[in-house]
């Protein structure tokens, strides 16, 4: 077998991110709309501030939990006579503020603290939020083009189109708050094995969708929302130089963990890895190993979406026939997560639930290279190695 890097030009040239492209991804636009509203190491904290002070109230106005999931808590005056006044900004002043705000190139921890921020907000079991809303907006759209070229000419982004680094992959797990991540399920349980059952479950649970939830889209269901491989598979990213892997910072919804394990893992070189790099690559994969998940999927993917379709996702256990492993670039990450994307005329597919640059593995060989690490949660956000575990 050999690593398939779809939709990478030949010879090895170098790829870099499209800007227009970032655009048209929820959680590129995020990012971007994140980045803006941080100062810059070339200054304009004041305008930051400002563009960071009518995102929050102009995705007030427009997330679709206002006054019940998402309130504001205002205040009157000393009298209680009067009621207090609320900013209204519209899209429109959202986009001048994007527009004068001065922007550098961003540095390593600036991108990946933005690209954190537009990680842990995806979410794929509801209507999007009001900032993903508000970056939508034709408006803010256009005024983030501006920012997106920023993004797409820094240096600190140049590794997001990379494909799986295999000479340096680790695997983290959390290991406080109330929802520490899963570990691998141990042996003698083999990865084909485990793929087995997530099949057989998977099929079950289509069926049994199909049997009890309503046709309707917007009828008031809840379910499996994901299409990533199983979770208790081998999950890596790369190190990033002085940060750590980064499968310490990029995880949507994460749960507030301030301590982690990370282990380095050696990976087989001649490890047959799938690139999903942009939506096509991700419509491809779909198409080679289709797996119907309508039923299961309708009512979450539509409200994510808002577009109704018969829906698939890969058959992880027929693509582990042919496929190692699969990889996820920030690029792809950014330009596909939580869009539907079409597969053949009449479905449709949505990436959900991965995190930007992780790879799962679909093999049993892929095995820890040394001990443990223990990593904690710096006062400035960051990650610090602690100390090694034996």
């Amino acid at each position: 077998m050999c690593a398939r890097r779809t939709g990478r030009p030949p010879y090895g040239e170098a790829v870099t991110i499209d800007p227009d492209e970032l655009l048209t991804g929820p959680r590129g636009r995020r990012l971007c709309l994140a980045l803006a509203a941080m100062p810059g190491e070339g200054g304009g904290a004041r305008e930051a501030e400002e563009l960071r002070v009518a995102v929050t109230w102009a995705a007030y106005d427009l997330d679709p939990g206002r006054g019940t999931s998402r309130v504001v808590l205002a205040f009157a005056d000393a009298t209680g006579t009067e009621e207090p006044e609320v900013p209204r900004p519209s899209t429109a002043d959202v986009a001048r503020l994007l527009d004068a705000v001065p922007l550098s190139a961003p540095g390593p921890r600036t991108l990946l603290d933005a690209l954190g921020l537009a990680v842990d907000f995806a979410r794929y079991w509801q209507e999007p939020d009001g900032e993903d809303v508000l970056a939508a907006a034709q408006e803010v759209r256009e005024a983030l083009a501006r920012v997106a070229h920023v993004v797409a000419g820094a240096a600190a982004a140049a590794w997001w189109t990379n494909p799986v680094d295999r000479s340096d992959q680790w695997s983290v797990t959390f290991t406080d708050g109330p929802t520490p991540t899963p570990t691998p399920a141990p042996p003698p349980e083999t990865v084909a094995e485990r793929l087995a059952r997530w099949r057989h479950g998977a099929a079950a649970e289509e069926a049994r969708a199909a049997r009890e939830r309503p046709h309707d889209p917007s009828a008031s269901w809840s379910g499996t929302w994901w299409s990533t491989p199983p979770s208790d598979l081998r999950r890596t990213t790369r190190r990033l130089a002085g940060l750590g892997p980064a499968g310490l910072w990029l995880v949507e919804d994460a749960g507030g963990w301030d301590e982690a394990t990370a282990r380095p893992v050696t990976v087989p070189p001649e490890a047959a890895v799938y690139e999903i790099d942009g939506p096509l690559a991700w419509a491809e994969l779909c198409r080679r190993y289709p797996l119907e998940v309508t039923a299961s999927r309708r009512h979450d993917w539509y409200r994510t979406t808002g577009q109704d379709s018969r829906w698939v996702q890969p058959d992880w256990f027929r693509a582990a026939d042919d496929l190692d492993a699969v990889h996820l670039t920030v690029s792809g990450y950014l330009t596909t997560a939580g869009r539907a994307i079409p597969v053949t005329e009449d479905l449709s597919t949505v990436l959900a639930g991965w995190n930007p640059d992780e790879t799962f593995w679909l093999t049993d060989r892929v095995t820890p290279a040394a001990a443990e690490q223990g990593w904690s949660r710096d006062d400035d956000g960051g990650w610090r190695v602690v100390a090694p575990r034996g």
